[in-house]
């Protein structure tokens, strides 16, 4: 005899399916905003250093440092301008060297007071933080721990001027103690992270000196 499966079995293989797909579906969904939390802080990381590289090329240029070096500057420059049709190769040899020789001239020339006015207009981004530098100072002023969700509300308040999210903040977080720059410690189904910078005490104000007559 053929056994004949009974609806409510069925009913049962249909049930563990549904929540199968659904817990499948709850964990994508959950990998993909742990993934677009980590590109946003990637990305915002890429662009404080790119941020930091010009204004120290900047302030390099205005002391009168070593310039980068030829192929460094090349690839800079190369990655830099837009993409313009390669017409060099159809100009003799002798005129690229004079070309290049003028180039040169006119780059000393006007390079100090390029780099004084290029620095000047640095100077008043330089002075907007980072979310890595907000969150580490941040940690730095509280005496116990504290959770993302209570760091980017406290940051949220203080800058409201940012988009602050908990995603960012957490993931920015545990790149922080990856770093050991942060300590992570977990409360029941809670996480909460402490500083791992001791706070160094304030260096004493360079005292002026009188000069007696």
């Amino acid at each position: 005899m053929t056994e004949v499966s009974s609806p409510s079995h069925s009913t049962e293989l249909t049930s563990q399916y549904i929540a199968q797909v659904t817990g499948d579906l709850d964990r994508n969904a959950k990998e993909q905003e742990r993934v677009a939390a980590e590109i946003e802080a990637l990305q915002e990381q890429l662009s404080a250093l790119q941020h930091d590289h010009t204004v120290l090329v900047n302030m390099q240029d205005a002391l009168g440092g070593p310039s980068l070096a030829p192929e460094a500057e090349a690839e800079a420059e190369a990655a830099a301008a837009p993409t313009v049709p390669h017409q060099a190769s159809a100009e003799p040899k002798q005129s690229k060297g004079k070309k290049a020789a003028a180039t040169g001239a006119k780059k000393t020339a006007s390079k100090k007071p390029a780099a004084k006015t290029s620095s000047v207009k640095a100077s008043p981004a330089a002075a907007k933080p980072t979310l890595v530098e907000l969150i580490r100072g941040h940690l730095e002023k509280q005496s116990e721990p504290r959770s993302a969700a209570e760091i980017t509300t406290a940051l949220t308040q203080a800058h409201p001027d940012r988009s602050v999210k908990t995603t960012v903040v957490r993931t920015t977080l545990e790149g922080l103690v990856a770093k050991s720059h942060a300590h992570r410690a977990k409360q029941g189904s809670s996480v909460f992270y402490t500083t791992a910078v001791a706070s160094e005490p304030a260096s004493a104000e360079p005292q002026q000196e009188t000069v007696s007559d």
